[in-house]
């Protein structure tokens, strides 16, 4: 008979390795249905772009009123954010996740049937307000189905790589429906939805509710911080209309400061809080929210400006301009996949600098804009740099937010990146349309003098992306060669340590520890 230790009978630690990393089909399911649900939220957030201009003509919408197609759905989405990830947590991910998923499929149903401006907007609100909760449930799946490490990094890579595809790609799918008819671009989602909701029925674990041991659900919490985010965003996105220096904006940010310090003092208090603020002390955390704020919200702000841009000056038609971002999107299909293995061998920090970089590159190189540009040399490079910087940064952000987290708290701090891509949209897209409204003056009469008042706006814009280059940059200095942490080393080091060494638990421990 075989001894137990022959190498006959015992798997070497390299095939344990390969052995662990293969996924099941159940883990593929599930993947499937939640990159599904992230396409179609981040899908919805730019695909109503192009679609502008003929909602306006057929509900008879003014410009003003026009903007709360979009804004509505920031407000339920950046709003609600928080409370949707500690809602996971606290109710279960998978029963957040699926009913959010069924409100989401029916909103975007009557948003295509509404004849009204102000019924459409409301849908736009409840489908933001859906999203807010499908997008940290789903992320917290992810982070506790799949094992921190490589593992965990390639599915998130997949999940991310949906969500900048489904954004990048959404100015590509308006352009094509809206030729068709506006009111494609809300009801495409919906069946969509309905095909993602009964596979997640089948296919997404069960998650246990997190044990609050009678302690409540921070309900003071909640109030507090989903109204100071509620009321951030609307007056962000109202600024301009109002003035920036008016009372009711100086009004609002004030009750937005008030709101924002009764919460810190609620959750330092609270037994069971809706954030532990312990989490902010981290300073990856600080970096991965601050970088997704910024590079999130300078993107929001340079595709409204280019989407303007290619119709106001150059005459594109929704069909021209929906080709011009197809590189871009059709980059972050292409290399969505591919992104892992890369973040295993360099670390997000690296990986987060490199996209912040080809972001700023492209941002500038856009500024040689004219009234008669070559696309293939002025606006195709800044395509597909911005394909390539979300390709590499979007995924990276997600794996540092959620790595060295607890499971339970996995709900909590996918909201708060979350929160901080929607509230960083809606900030810099209002201060720069902002710049650009002032640089315009009372008459823009010239196509030049449209394109004038553009130019300041995409000043700030890379202004914006250079602030979160440099934020990145001051985390490279900060950490040794080793990437532990951040990326995990593989199972097959992994299980080569715990043969040489029993004490893995402990040194993963100080890994941890030794984050920052």
């Amino acid at each position: 008979m075989t001894s137990p230790s022959s190498p006959s009978t015992s798997p070497s630690p390299t095939a344990a390795a390969r052995a662990e990393d293969r996924w099941t089909a159940l883990q593929w399911g599930t993947l499937l249905v939640l990159c599904a649900a992230l396409f179609l939220d981040a899908l919805d957030v730019s695909m109503v772009g192009v679609a502008l201009p003929s909602i306006g003509s057929d509900l008879h919408l003014s410009t003003s009123s026009l903007q709360w197609v979009v804004s509505g759905y920031i407000l339920g989405y950046g709003g609600l954010l928080l409370l949707g990830g500690r809602a996971a947590d606290l109710l279960g991910r998978r029963r957040v996740f699926l009913i959010a998923l069924a409100v989401f499929a029916v909103a975007s149903l009557l948003g295509g049937l509404v004849d009204s401006g102000s019924l459409l907007i409301a849908t736009r609100f409840v489908k933001g307000l859906s999203a807010a909760f499908t997008a940290p449930a789903g992320l917290s799946i992810i982070t506790t189905t799949f094992a921190e490490g490589p593992i965990r990094n390639r599915a998130l890579t997949i999940y991310s790589s949906c969500g900048a595809t489904g954004f990048s790609m959404g100015l590509v799918l308006s352009g094509f429906l809206t030729e068709a008819g506006w009111r494609w671009t809300m009801l495409l989602p919906a069946p969509v939805a309905v095909i993602a909701l009964i596979a997640g029925l089948k296919l997404i674990p069960r998650s246990p509710r997190e044990k609050t041991s009678g302690r409540g659900y921070d309900l003071p919490g909640a109030v507090t911080g989903t109204a100071s985010m509620l009321l951030l965003v609307f007056t962000v996105v109202s600024a301009s209309q109002a003035g920036w220096a008016s009372a009711r904006t100086l009004g609002s940010f004030a009750g937005v400061a008030a709101l924002l310090a009764a919460f810190v003092v609620i959750e330092q208090r609270s037994a069971s809080p809706l954030i532990r603020l312990g989490v902010l002390r981290d300073a990856g955390q600080v970096r991965a929210n601050l970088g997704g704020a910024t590079f999130f919200g300078s993107y929001v702000a340079f595709q409204f400006l280019v989407t303007q841009y290619l119709q106001n000056v150059l005459g594109y038609s929704a069909m021209q301009t929906a080709l011009a971002f197809l590189p871009a999107g059709a980059l972050v299909a292409i290399l969505s996949t591919r992104m892992g293995p890369i973040v295993d061998r360099f670390g997000t920090p690296r990986v987060i600098a490199v996209g912040f970089t080809l972001l700023v590159v492209g941002y500038a190189l856009f500024l040689r804009i004219s009234l008669h540009p070559s696309y293939a040399a002025v606006i195709l490079p800044s395509m597909l740099l911005l394909g390539g910087a979300f390709a590499l940064a979007f995924p990276s952000l997600n794996i540092q937010a959620t790595n060295g987290v607890r499971n339970e708290e996995q709900g909590m701090v996918s909201g708060l990146l979350n929160t901080s891509f929607q509230v960083g949209g809606a900030i810099f897209l209002a201060i720069v349309t902002a710049v650009v409204t002032s640089s315009a003056g009372a008459h823009a009469a010239t196509k030049q003098a449209v394109l004038d008042s553009y130019r300041p706006g995409l000043l700030v814009v890379t202004g914006i992306g250079l602030f979160g280059l440099l934020l990145t940059v001051s985390g490279l200095r900060r950490r040794r060669p080793s990437y532990g942490i951040l990326v995990a080393s593989s199972a097959g080091d992994e299980a080569d340590a715990a043969e040489g060494a029993g004490s893995a638990p402990g040194a993963r421990a100080e890994q941890v520890a030794a984050r920052d």
